[in-house]
């Protein structure tokens, strides 16, 4: 019986204090995402598994939450918002001529390997751009993204930008097959420069593409430096044509102020496959896991039987609130709270009172007690950020 007060393993419950963070931070956060003209949208939490099926190249069927419904299709628990959002949009946005703004908030489950320390429910907040391929909306997005962590109170934090195409470029050009492929991935993702560096040399590629793959490694230059990097790849031109995309993006993030926060690391490879242009995740001190991970994926709504460029990310509240509450960064509550503690005698004239701080906008508990300043004296210490109100009437 005693099982039954436990939850499952990588699952939390969140009350009080840190749960009324929680409900601050996402409104501003929503609500800077709506002064940048995005509507909200909610899709459901459980989606027919096709939506997340590996040809679409979104979570490992063996990270899915699945189980069947009484007509015997099988479904999920949604692991990741862009490809709900994406069929949503399909099904119901596809006629529209304008490009289509969308946020969402809500919850993803992965069932994560316990030994990872991961939660299996998370928190995301995000948005989708769809229907604009340019470097405008690019710019928006990672413009939004630098804007949120400021909304939250994080000052220090980075975002670390690549392009998918570059590594797929290296790969095509070296010839490699899906297994050396998934050997390259590996070292790249596990930071084996050395290691990389020598399974290049044993292939026999040439020369010039073999330095030219030390761009996936850990010396990325500032952008200022690129000339001689746009110069080395002119004999390779996708990858060329990457590095010059991304110098002019970082031209227009100077130009809406926010270029400080942006580095970029060539390095980045995303485990979801259907992204199709520029990738980011943002950091900051506190944590070990990135706060929020994004990018292009211009194929992905062809799934559902639409054909339109989209870009979008996901914050990890619960990665935002433990970095927040590690680099002591208070979370101001502007609602007002009292505790107002009255006898019964003083009933109605305290249900008037209560009305009227409410109505102010103010948070009010009511205690009933035949002695309100003995129960104080109980209570103070349970309470924070909050005033207490003795109330008798008059």
């Amino acid at each position: 019986m005693n099982r039954l007060l436990h939850i499952p393993e990588g699952f939390r419950d969140i009350y009080r204090d840190e749960n009324r963070s929680r409900r601050i931070i996402r409104k501003r956060l929503t609500d800077l995402l709506e002064s940048f003209g995005y509507a909200g949208i909610e899709t459901p939490g459980i989606e027919y598994f096709d939506v997340f099926g590996r040809d679409i190249g979104t979570t490992p069927s063996k990270e899915l939450y699945k189980f069947f419904d009484r007509d015997g299709n099988t479904i999920v628990l949604r692991p990741d918002f862009t490809p709900a959002v994406a069929r949503a949009a399909a099904t119901y946005f596809n006629d529209e001529k304008r490009p289509l703004r969308l946020f969402y908030d809500g919850n993803v489950y992965q069932n994560n390997k316990s030994y990872q320390g991961r939660l299996r429910e998370s928190s995301q907040i995000g948005a989708e751009l769809i229907g604009i391929s340019s470097l405008d909306a690019d710019a928006e997005i990672l413009t939004m993204i630098v804007r949120m962590f400021e909304a939250s109170g994080l000052q220090d934090f980075q975002i670390s930008v690549s392009h998918s195409h570059i590594f797929e470029a290296l790969l095509t050009e070296a010839g490699f097959d899906e297994d050396e492929e998934e050997v390259v991935r590996d070292l790249i993702e596990n930071k084996n420069f050395f290691g990389l560096e020598e399974y290049l040399g044993q292939k026999g590629i040439s020369t010039e593409l073999e330095e030219l793959f030390s761009l996936l490694g850990p010396a990325y230059e500032p952008m200022e430096n690129w000339e001689h990097l746009l110069k080395k790849t002119e004999k390779f031109p996708e990858i060329h044509a990457d590095l010059h995309y991304l110098q002019e993006l970082y031209k227009l993030l100077k130009v809406y102020g926010v270029e400080n926060h942006i580095a970029f690391d060539l390095g980045q490879i995303s485990t979801f496959t259907y992204y199709t242009g520029i990738i980011f995740t943002g950091y900051t001190f506190g944590t070990g896991e990135p706060l929020v991970r994004g990018g292009r994926y211009d194929k992905l709504l062809s799934n559902f039987g639409a054909d339109a460029a989209s870009i979008g990310f996901a914050f990890t509240l619960d990665q935002l609130m433990m970095a927040l509450e590690r680099q002591k960064i208070p979370v101001i509550d502007d609602l007002k709270h009292y505790v107002l503690l009255y006898r019964p005698e003083d009933r109605a004239s305290a249900i008037a009172k209560a009305t009227e701080l409410r109505k102010s906008k103010a948070s009010v508990e009511m205690i009933v007690s035949s002695d309100p300043g003995a129960t104080l004296e109980l209570l103070k210490n349970e309470y924070s950020n909050t005033e207490f109100i003795l109330w008798r009437a008059e």
